[in-house]
């Protein structure tokens, strides 16, 4: 008999797993549903867990969540510091059931915990981390993922997501946990009873809205134009809700516009497939009241309100224009280190930080300002990781960072991306271009025309259930043992293979150390500012293929991401199983 039916089995009759989830496991009919149940463990990766929720191995559910919480709390126990944890969730289905299995499993363990009194976003807990000096966080989200999922991200005690080598060493102590009964968990009563559970509440985010209203550029210049400013906002049923209206109007924003049926915090998303603000089928509802009210501004926040979709009018056309997180991030940028520089609070160490796979006209922007520009692995928690570096070794000022899916993070009071900040920043940017006779559609042409046409694309290879793995595999390797020399008409200039720590220059075959933590990544640098960045997708079975490049125009620009997507998508299809 096959491993994963020994497990099945085991789960169906042993009586540590409930009623329910016995009942569901023993209505299954369908084998290839057990299989993919029981066929591994849902993987605690670098970051956390995340994926559909039931019962099964395989699957986020309590049992699995206080699997992985046991493992930490083991980690913790073995670290110097008072023992303290934060825990926050958002509208997903389970999300504060799974917040409070988390919690409890903590406490027997002698772990006092902070339990949020409801759903708040992701940045706040980040916040709450530092505020109340915890060494650990936990926040209870599946992001901007299909309803069916839900997950669970690691913070350590600098208020950033758990990185290398803290995340290896947590990772280590999961997989000993070996025995579901021998997780501790306690009753929610006894908890509060013995000073081990409390909960937080408005104080907290009172003092996370006060942070974010300190870092406002000019504030006079909201006093006099934020109310002339029409905004129409989605919270896609998430958690932004109450902080980013909130966050609108104490900075003086009057004419807001929230769409009123994806006001409330649902784990059905019941008018969207996906609450993804990279989707433009999320915008539909937002995009139809805008042109009711003849909003400036369209913005939506995912579920968890860390990331930020953004559309802008044309006001020569009337038609909304979809702005990439590549596009927002730079207007935010170009603006922050803008007024900075005017004002003379620029310093002289100043730095911008961002992932290998965000697009490059950030360092365009840099160069014109003077400030370093830093490239981290894909992922916000390496940039929260650099704030903590810069402060430890006192090298450089964080200014702000952003990636390309959809988040940024303006100052450091949260150590990760901030859908709520970002919404304040966008629009204080807004007004202030409005004041110079500007739209933010007018300010990005303008950038374009000052620092090149800079185009980006993302596209992804889905490979589900074991065979799924095992191809996705097969294909990394083939592109490590036959790299590509030329794509679309342009030349390799370096390859990078992030696992082995490599960067190979092609012309004369000179190798060096890439500098940044091992991880299965592939990249190429072509000739004339295009590249290529080929990795699997840490939470999902997929692989992600990034491209990138630069055109004197925009046609040119599109011309030449067309020609290298589908030569590389080309050869990768026709590439042989491995």
């Amino acid at each position: 008999m096959s491993d994963y039916r020994n497990e099945y089995q085991k789960w169906c009759r042993d009586t540590y797993f409930d009623i329910e989830t016995r009942k569901e496991l023993l209505e299954l009919q369908d084998e290839e549903e057990i299989r993919d149940r029981f066929y591994r463990e849902l993987e605690f990766g670098t970051g956390g867990l995340r994926g559909v929720m039931g019962a099964g191995l395989n699957r986020m559910n309590c049992y699995t969540v206080r699997k992985v919480t046991q493992g930490l709390a083991n980690y913790m126990k073995q670290q110097e510091g008072e023992k303290k944890a934060v825990i926050a969730y958002d509208s997903r289905h389970n999300s504060g059931i799974f917040a409070m299995e988390a919690a409890l499993c903590l406490c027997a363990n002698g772990i006092r915990v902070f339990l949020f009194d409801g759903l708040r976003p992701t940045p706040e807990l980040s916040f709450a981390v530092r505020e109340l000096g915890c060494m650990a966080g936990i926040v209870v989200t599946a992001s901007h993922n299909p309803p069916e999922y839900n997950g669970y991200k690691v913070y350590w005690a600098d208020g950033a997501q758990i990185t290398w080598p803290r995340d290896m060493e947590i990772l280590k102590e999961v997989k000993a946990v070996t025995d579901f009964s021998r997780v501790k968990s306690m009753c929610r009563e006894e908890a509060e009873f013995m000073g081990l559970l409390g909960f937080i509440g408005e104080e907290m985010d009172g003092l996370y809205i006060n942070a974010l209203k300190a870092l406002v550029q000019e504030p006079e210049i909201l006093r006099k134009g934020a109310s002339d400013l029409k905004i129409v906002y989605t919270p896609l049923h998430g958690t932004g809700n109450v902080p980013v209206r909130r966050i609108l109007k104490e900075i003086g924003f009057e004419n807001v516009y929230v769409v009123e049926k994806q006001e409330q915090p649902d784990g059905d998303f019941p008018t969207i497939k996906s609450p993804n603000p990279e989707d433009e089928k999320a915008f539909v509802m937002a995009l139809a009241l805008a042109r009711e009210v003849d909003g400036d501004l369209v913005l939506a926040t995912d579920p968890d309100a860390d990331r930020l979709g953004v559309y802008v009018k044309d006001e020569k056309t009337g038609e909304y224009m979809a702005f990439t997180g590549n596009m927002s991030g730079m207007i935010i940028c170009e603006y922050l280190l803008s007024r900075r520089k005017e004002t003379h609070r620029l310093p002289d160490n100043g730095a911008v930080v961002t992932t290998i796979v965000s697009g490059k006209m950030a360092k365009a922007v840099c160069r014109e300002y003077g400030v370093t520009l830093l490239e981290t692995l894909t992922g916000f928690k390496y940039i929260g990781e650099q704030i903590r570096l810069f402060e430890e070794q006192g090298t450089y000022e964080y200014l702000f960072g952003f990636e390309e899916s959809y988040g940024c993070l303006i100052g450091t009071n949260s150590r990760d991306k901030d859908g709520v900040g970002a919404v304040m920043a966008l629009c204080e940017a807004a007004v202030y271009y409005r004041n110079q006779g500007l739209t933010l559609w007018n300010q990005m042409k303008n950038l374009y025309r000052k620092y090149g046409y800079y185009k980006e694309s993302l596209h992804t290879i889905v490979k589900t259930g074991p065979e799924g793995a095992a191809e996705i595999t097969g294909l990394m390797e083939g592109m490590r043992r036959q790299p590509f020399t030329s794509v679309g008409g342009f030349k390799t200039v370096e390859f990078y293979d992030y696992r082995e720590g490599s960067k190979i220059r092609l012309k004369d075959g000179a190798k060096e150390q890439t500098g940044l933590p091992k991880s299965d990544v592939l990249y190429y640098v072509l000739e004339e500012d295009n590249w290529i960045c080929i990795r699997p997708s840490g939470t999902e079975p997929k692989v992600k293929i990034y491209i990138g490049t630069r055109g004197e125009t925009q046609q040119e620009a599109e011309d030449r991401l067309s020609a290298v997507w589908n030569e590389t998508e080309r050869r990768l299809w026709a590439a042989p199983p491995f």
